[in-house]
């Protein structure tokens, strides 16, 4: 089995007590559905920073970063139909990269 990450970005914050709640069940749920193969949920993140050779931007850049999970499983198209049930993905609110993780 591989170590895959999936890099979220976008989905905002709820914006009222009854929206974090109904977020948070969809993402439970969600989490619950995959079972065994979360290694990691994660966690979302703050304002992200890019650094490079040209400098330091604030804004995160084109596409920022909002949170992360880590899940293993026999193949991408396996994490890849993981994350097309992302609740920010079925909503249209974020994107969900899938990126393998090599063993070092």
């Amino acid at each position: 089995m591989a170590k895959f990450l999936l890099i979220y970005h976008g989905g905002g914050m709820p914006e009222t007590p009854e929206e974090g709640e109904k977020a948070m069940a969809a993402w439970g749920e969600w989490y619950q559905g995959m079972g065994d193969a979360v290694v990691d949920p994660g966690a979302p993140v703050g304002k992200s920073h890019t650094v490079s050779a040209d400098g330091h931007v604030e804004n995160g850049g084109a596409n920022p970063v909002s949170g992360y999970t880590v899940l293993s499983c026999d193949s991408y198209e396996e994490a890849c139909a993981h994350a097309a049930k992302n609740p920010m993905v079925k909503d249209g609110s974020g994107l969900v990269e899938v990126a393998e993780m090599m063993e070092m």
